[in-house]
């Protein structure tokens, strides 16, 4: 056996097979395998009994699967040693939501929310937990009233120095595009009291407006940074603001603002978790479209490819992967042909994105390839360099995967993400662990913690830290032969 296996041996015989199992459960539980994803996340607790983050995650496969109690009781063993370890509050209370205790839940919503103000989940369970609450024993207007005004108060109590990161506040305004400015005003009228105290001819107070505005905006926020890296979605807002100016001009507003509302519809409904809804009233409009004459929709093509979109994300959702690589490929070969380059680029980004869902990486560098001089902002580029060299490591290409890392960090500090600044820094890490060079791997790595603690985010600390205190052993391990 050479130096190098030995310390391999010697470094990752239990934590390698760990972290293998749990990463095997993620990409499981992303692909919809629940139960699979379980069964891994088992094997991993059985070398780690008592890893938090592996708790969650299992308790998260289980709600998945419609077994809060054991949902329940992962989440309660996660906080074992640490009463205030906030993801395990989460899921304690999604299980007990899933339970139907809404009382319950709602008071480790409201738990998690005074750590955590930061952390939007939180707010958003306690506003649909006091709606289950509502609903169920028909709660009165003024003590719905009194919640949001206890609400309000946090907001309009803040401190200036605890508001939102310079980058966090760029990063939003991508997200919420022009409705960025509507979360601004409707922050600054809180501060108003008179204003907020204010009753409408309904009887309804504009701080309860005010709260429900903010509520929606934080959904849709969180819904779109999960679902959809931002320069898609904005690429997708730019391409429908052009195609409405068109029609506009030609005076045929009506098909268009049928389209627009509808598509408006189709993007709730999988922002909402609805994807089967969501494509069934895709489907529907590409059936009304094609029927309609170029006279009635002068960018008819444009529109039946963003369709073809639409449906194809919503069979992502699903876990159809074979038909949303189908809808996906109907929507590059129409921009192919009427020379569509935004389309172009967004069918190109989506179908990557299958290929690397399936595993098949080769192929989704290759489609990622091609997409490289359509991108048009840093923040693309950031993404697009890291998810290519996350197959190139996948790939075992290692080289390519450090130089595509370094691509996506440099892009990254272009856009001042620091998530991506993070992101970037543990690719670049682990390729350089992969080549033996891990001097090079503690210094990326160092750098990736710096930005997960200012990031306040526990999992990828612990994750990074780990891989960090690996890398130094190894290096030890080196310098002592």
């Amino acid at each position: 056996m050479s130096d190098e296996e030995h310390e391999e041996q010697l470094i990752q015989a239990p934590t390698s097979s760990f972290l293998t199992y749990m990463s095997e459960g993620d990409q499981l539980y992303q692909k919809g395998a629940y139960a699979k994803a379980i069964n891994s996340y088992t094997k991993a607790l059985n070398l780690e009994p008592y890893n938090k983050n592996c708790l969650v995650a299992r308790s998260r496969g289980y709600l998945s699967l419609g077994d809060s109690s054991s949902a329940y009781r992962d989440a309660e063993t996660s906080q074992q040693d640490d009463k205030k370890f906030c993801k395990g509050l989460y899921r304690k209370a999604e299980a007990l939501y899933s339970q139907g205790e809404f009382e319950l839940a709602l008071m480790f919503y409201h738990r998690g929310h005074k750590l955590r103000p930061d952390y939007k989940d939180f707010r958003l369970g306690i506003q649909k937990a006091q709606e289950a609450i509502d609903n169920s024993v028909g709660t009165p207007k003024s003590k719905a009233q009194l919640r949001r005004q206890k609400q309000a108060s946090k907001m309009q109590n803040k401190k200036v120095g605890e508001e939102e990161p310079k980058a966090n506040k760029v990063v939003l305004r991508e997200l919420l595009g022009e409705l960025y400015s509507d979360k601004e005003y409707m922050e600054k009228l809180l501060k108003d009291d008179d204003l907020s105290q204010t009753s409408t001819s309904s009887g309804t107070t504009i701080l309860d407006l005010i709260m429900s505005g903010i509520a929606f905006l934080d959904t849709r926020t969180e819904f779109w940074r999960q679902q959809k890296p931002i320069y898609a979605r904005e690429r997708d807002r730019r391409m429908r603001e052009r195609n409405w100016k068109i029609t506009r001009e030609q005076e045929r507003a009506s098909p268009t603002k049928y389209i627009l509302y509808t598509l408006e519809e189709i993007d709730q409904m999988l922002a909402s978790g609805n994807a089967e809804d969501s494509q069934k009233k895709a489907k529907k409009l590409l059936v009304t479209v094609e029927n309609w004459t170029k006279l009635d929709v002068p960018n008819k093509e444009e529109v039946i490819g963003n369709l073809y979109s639409c449906i194809g994300n919503a069979q992502i959702e699903l876990g159809d992967m074979t038909k949303a690589l189908e809808n996906h490929k109907n929507d590059l070969e129409l921009a192919q042909e009427h020379n569509l380059i935004d389309a172009k680029s967004r069918a190109l980004d989506n179908i990557g994105r299958v290929y690397a869902r399936i595993g098949q990486f080769a192929d989704a560098v290759e489609v990622w390839m091609e997409k490289i001089p359509l991108a048009k902002t840093s923040l693309e580029r950031t993404w697009l360099f890291h998810e290519i060299g996350r197959c190139h490591l996948e790939l075992s290409n290692n080289e390519a995967a450090r130089d595509f890392g370094e691509k996506s960090l440099s892009c990254s500090e272009e856009s001042g993400d620091e998530e991506w600044k993070m992101n970037a820094s543990v690719l670049v890490a682990q390729a350089e662990m992969k080549l033996n060079n891990y001097r090079a791997g503690v210094i990326y790595f160092e750098k990736a913690l710096e930005k997960a603690v200012l990031l306040n985010d526990e999992r990828a600390k612990e994750a990074i830290l780990r891989a960090l205190c690996k890398c130094n052993l190894l290096l030890l391990l080196r310098a002592s032969n």
